[in-house]
């Protein structure tokens, strides 16, 4: 499998912020995408933004922006297909995605999504971390995990289902993944869950908190 391409969601409507782009909320003297954009970015072979409204806020990242292709909000998924059709016209098989308000993700999430695909004809995996306190994941003796719905490994070869899925009124990603034999990729939550994201003003104060451990 070559690279994937690297698409960062940040189409959310950031309601619990107070609307706006949550992504351009700062830390550590950087905005959650510029973060963002440094994991990523030497992860995959280009970068682009999942984005809708007037693209020129985010001008100074020098990043194609692609809005959702689906009318209505329609969450992440209308991201995945967005960054799907985009790799479509750029010539590649795949995409990895991660949110634009998570800022601590694993510098090897790419690497591991496309282990875990391994023998897929399709590559579809999503990221996952063991639960707050379940001794039994770790121990061996369950498989209770959080999946992390925005980070994940998508195939092009599936738009079009994708595509059909949204428009038939589906929105939850794991459905989605699960009809397909997605798989999941188990990342380790020490000292913390990588997959914190920004939702409240009390988190972005964590986040600030946070960003000597990552």
């Amino acid at each position: 499998m070559t690279r994937p391409l690297g698409i960062i969601l940040a189409g959310g409507l950031a309601t619990r912020m107070g609307g706006g782009d949550k992504g351009l909320l700062q830390i550590g003297g950087q905005s959650l995408l510029g973060h963002v954009i440094d994991r990523l970015s030497p992860q995959v072979d280009s970068l682009a933004l999942n984005a809708n409204g007037d693209p020129a806020r985010f001008s100074d990242l020098n990043l194609p922006v692609i809005a959702d292709t689906v009318e209505g909000f329609a969450g992440p998924l209308a991201g995945v297909l967005a960054g799907l059709d985009w790799a479509a016209e750029e010539g590649a098989d795949c995409i990895v995605t991660a949110a634009a308000d998570t800022p601590f993700f694993p510098r090897d999430l790419v690497a591991r999504l496309v282990d875990a695909a391994e023998g897929q004809t399709r590559p579809l995996v999503l990221a996952t971390t063991p639960r707050a306190g379940d001794e039994a994941l770790k121990s061996g003796g369950g498989k209770r995990v959080n999946r992390h719905p925005t980070f994940g490994l998508w195939p092009v070869a599936l738009r079009e289902d994708l595509r059909a899925a949204l428009q038939d009124g589906l929105r939850k990603v794991v459905i989605w993944t699960d009809q397909h034999d997605g798989r999941e990729a188990l990342f380790p939550a020490d000292p913390f869950d990588p997959f914190f994201n920004v939702n409240t003003p009390d988190d972005l104060a964590r986040a600030e908190q946070l960003l000597e451990q990552a």
